[in-house]
């Protein structure tokens, strides 16, 4: 499809030249651009290779290792051009344009690792060797068996020790790149920094119980000693030493066990498995000495965090959700200002997701690569320009900008092949020109506030590319939220389907992808929305409500809400068994319940409840439950009355202290104790003032001075 240059500069503010060979005839062109010191914006990204290799080179206008930094790249062919729409997807193209000429983000904090190449190798001698022999001239080797192996094969090296052995009962295995601990348990009777390697134990074992690993397998081990004996000179096997657990720090560990150290989705960086064959992992390995930096990849406000109050423990969410087990429940230190439990992220361990900031009902954990509101200017630019242009019923297409990115390219050449007859028999019309792509670093790292945001500056849809980059619970986590978001627009009456989750993993789902990508449009708002992303999560969510109401075909009361998920919602109570304790008052960490000073009362904002159940599970009375849902009232942002009470007047002065219900309910409970009978019965209807002036004006009480 030939590019309109006219029609393109308009929509983008500024005169556009079309090159159509800029990598080769027209190569001076773009050279003669960077001269001028310019941001220069290449609309294709197959030869961004050359295009960089041109930016440095002397004359080319930015010298230096990091000259191409004012070179940016767009690709608009496989996801624009090459698709049987290409003739309608001038606006696309221009909202692609118009994004990518963004300024780039504000940069962000950072997280250092420092690796001197101390590599640990687990497995069976024979395998770690052959690794040790591929990497030994990079890296500092140490190896720990698990067995011999295949440790006399071509280019065995144990007799010749030329890497450290060690060996036991792994007992723990933790960190991350340049601080991996390494634990374990000295318990077998040859000591590996004493043996010799000479052999003899192995020829007098009758058993068979010593391998070229030199450990001895204990089970099979019939105590007949007669390695002791073969070892006395050496003197490294000992039946009677104690076994003893000993520790050492590595900077990186290849595994090559079938079982892995760690269990989660995302492994630690610095912690690699091997399988014999594929030499990625080896590759890898080799890259990683030196000093390394990656971003800081969230925010957090302890203040709002929803996770505990009082012992008790409330939202679990982002503990619960992290593939990289990063996040952890943890207590404060004692005498600390936060002493209580609260959630700790590990740096090191995290690796920007996003999931967590994702599912944070209270905005506590908020997302920084790039920040929300970086992102907002993001989608409103693509959407904008996409209108301004002419275009219909946009799409949004999150995708990862790895393997998500890969797959549309893949889409993209298929649909260019089907065009000139070489295509497979699965025909593609690549990626339709409604369909909108937005590469982000992790797809989950957009959620329900920008998700409706998007459908507030005009989308039809949001659809989140997955692929196998994504641990399958983030699958769950992400329909969940969907299915609130989708349960608000049909309550609205925006008919259609507004969200979905589409999953492929490699290019033969690319066909269904396809399919997936021609759904029709839903109901778009009439007039698109002009308000900027905020910082706090939940000053987004209410822009984003508040445009979609005032649109909205339909005003019902509330909306429910599907799911335990939910960041909205009110709070349902029972007010014969509420005795207004307001034990729920001081648990709320985002004051949705208050109380009044001036009187005994219960008061909800339901605009703050961020659902996170702490007041549910901190009443004593069990007198309240969480009710998801999306009220349209405009008291939603009032302090309503949840109950009130008589004041209980003091029985001695007559001030008010405490409510009558609550008065009653603990005379009722205590009345029959022995310890309250007469006279200490009747304080317990005494403010804590006459209280005291009873208790010590009581002739009757006996004192400590008389015993």
């Amino acid at each position: 499809m030939p590019l309109d240059a006219r029609s393109l500069g308009a929509a983008l503010n500024e005169d556009l030249t079309l090159h159509s060979a800029l990598c080769r005839r027209e190569a001076g062109a773009f050279v003669h651009a960077m001269q001028k010191g310019d941001e220069v914006l290449v609309a294709c990204t197959q030869e961004r290779r050359l295009f960089v290799e041109l930016a440095q080179q002397p004359g080319g206008g930015v010298p230096g290792a990091a000259a191409y930094a004012p070179l940016r790249f767009v690709n608009i062919r496989e996801t624009a051009g090459w698709s049987s729409e290409a003739g309608a997807a001038s606006p696309k193209i221009a909202a692609l344009l118009a994004a990518a000429k963004l300024p780039q983000p504000e940069p962000v904090a950072t997280v250092s690792y420092q690796s001197a190449g101390r590599l640990l190798i687990i497995g069976e001698l024979g395998a770690g060797e052959r690794a040790a022999e591929l990497l030994g001239d990079e890296l500092d080797i140490t190896l720990f068996t698990q067995g011999p192996g295949d440790a006399t094969g071509p280019g065995a090296a144990l007799q010749e020790r030329r890497y450290p052995v060690l060996g036991g009962r792994i007992e723990s295995l933790s960190g991350w790149l340049g601080a991996f601990e390494l634990r374990w348990l000295r318990n077998n009777p040859i000591d590996l920094d004493l043996c010799t390697r000479c052999n003899a134990c192995v020829a007098a074992c009758q058993q068979d119980a010593i391998g070229l690993d030199y450990q001895i397998d204990l089970s099979a081990c019939t105590s007949q000693r007669a390695c002791v004996k073969a070892c006395r000179v050496a003197g490294a096997i000992d039946f009677n030493r104690t076994a003893a657990t000993s520790s050492e720090i590595f900077d990186l560990v290849l595994d090559l066990r079938a079982t892995p150290a760690f269990s989660q989705h995302a492994l630690p960086q610095g912690y690699l498995r091997w399988d014999g064959r594929d030499a990625r992992a080896l590759l890898q390995l080799r890259s990683l000495v030196g000093e390394f930096e990656k971003p800081r990849f969230f925010g957090y406000r302890q203040q709002i965090c929803a996770h505990s109050r009082n012992d008790i423990i409330g939202c679990r969410a982002c503990v619960d959700i992290c593939s990289a087990a990063a996040i952890s429940s943890e207590r404060g230190a004692a005498g600390a200002p936060h002493s209580f439990q609260q959630i700790k992220v590990n740096l090191s361990l995290c690796v920007g997701c996003g999931t967590c900031t994702t599912l944070c009902p209270s905005g506590a954990l908020s997302y920084a690569y790039p920040r929300a509101p970086d992102q907002g200017v993001r989608l409103k630019t693509l959407l904008g320009t996409y209108a301004r242009s002419g275009g219909k019923s946009a799409a949004l297409l999150l995708h990862s900008q790895q393997a998500g990115a890969r797959l549309l390219e893949d889409l993209g050449r298929a649909a260019q092949l089907e065009a000139v007859g070489r295509g497979s028999e699965q025909a593609t019309r690549g990626v339709p020109a409604r369909v909108l792509p937005l590469a982000l670093w992790h797809t989950s790292s957009l959620g329900l506030d920008l998700w409706l945001t998007a459908i507030a500056y005009g989308a039809s849809q949001v659809w989140v590319l997955l692929t196998d980059e994504e641990a399958p619970q983030y699958h769950e986590a992400l329909r969940g939220q969907m299915a609130i978001a989708q349960a608000i627009l049909s309550g609205l009456g925006y008919r259609g389907e507004h969200f979905r989750l589409l999953q492929a993993r490699d290019a033969r789902d690319l066909a269904a992808l396809d399919t997936d990508l021609q759904a029709a449009p839903a109901q778009c708002v009439g007039r698109s929305a002009g308000f900027a992303v905020q910082s706090d999560k939940r000053a987004t969510l209410e822009l984003a409500l508040d445009h979609l109401i005032g649109q909205a075909p339909l005003k019902p009361d509330a909306i429910a809400l599907p799911g335990a998920a939910s960041p909205l919602g009110a709070l349902a109570i029972d007010r014969q068994a509420c005795t207004l304790c307001l034990s729920c008052v001081s648990a709320c960490p985002v004051s949705a319940l208050q109380d009044n000073p001036q009187t005994p009362q219960l008061r909800f904002i339901e605009k703050n409840c961020v659902q996170c159940g702490l007041c549910v599970r901190t009443c004593p009375e069990k007198a309240l439950a969480l009710l998801p849902r999306l009220s349209l009232s405009p008291s939603r942002r009032d302090a309503v009355l949840l109950n009130e009470m008589q004041p209980y007047a003091c029985v001695r002065c007559g001030r008010p202290f405490g409510t009558l219900k609550a008065v009653q309910a603990i005379v009722g409970k205590l009345g029959s104790h022995a310890a309250f009978q007469g006279a200490a019965l009747e304080r317990l209807k005494m403010c804590s003032d006459c209280r005291v002036i009873d208790l010590y004006s009581d002739r009757g009480e006996t004192r400590i001075t008389e015993l």
